[in-house]
């Protein structure tokens, strides 16, 4: 399973935003793009929307593909399809604290989509699909901890703190995702010939 490793606030630094979601990400400061060409803003979005992700180039070309193929603003579909993977739900959800730790306890098994085990974080949740916390992983103070401490605060999704579960309501609308990113230079940028 390829994954992306390094300095992460580096990272962050360099592409001017906290796209980690980490309170310590831009603690030494923004690095300032101001001699930028049209392509470099463009390459400039599409890593920050990597990031915010965690996707690799690949995944990402298959989703402005699929993005493209489909009907309606492609760069609205893009972010849709991204948001709407398995590891970032169980982040957005409040199951783990971070991207990274969500695709970890997917990874491991420790949530399940509709009542099912699965362990591959790219799956695509469809609306009215179940994420909950396995019975066994209920018992983790870490898990329990993190999931009843985090405030849910966006539309598309519902969260059941009882039965330490989440629903997906309805596929979000790009305006309700929280991130920072102009989706209309990621899709030139690989329209580029």
């Amino acid at each position: 399973m390829a994954r992306r490793s390094g300095p992460r606030f580096k990272v962050a630094r360099h592409l001017g935003e906290n796209v980690y979601g980490h309170p310590k990400a831009l603690n030494k400061g923004i690095k300032d793009h101001r001699k930028l060409s049209e392509y470099g803003l463009q390459l400039l979005e599409k890593q920050k929307l990597k990031e915010y992700y965690g996707v690799l180039e690949k995944q990402m070309k298959n989703y402005v593909e699929k993005a493209t193929r489909s009907q309606g603003n492609t760069g609205d579909l893009l972010v849709q399809i991204l948001e709407c993977r398995m590891d970032n739900l169980v982040y957005r959800l409040g199951f783990s604290s971070t991207l990274r730790q969500a695709r970890q306890l997917v990874t491991h098994g420790h949530i399940q989509l509709n009542g099912r085990k699965i362990n591959r974080p790219s799956i695509q949740v469809q609306p009215g699909d179940v994420l909950s916390l396995k019975d066994k992983s209920r018992s983790v103070d870490l898990f329990k901890d993190t999931f009843q401490s985090h405030i849910l605060t966006l539309p598309y999704l519902e969260k059941d703190e009882e039965s330490y579960s989440g629903r997906l309501a309805r596929l979000p609308l790009r305006e309700e995702v929280p991130i920072q990113v102009k989706d209309s230079l990621v899709i030139e940028f690989y329209s580029r010939k």
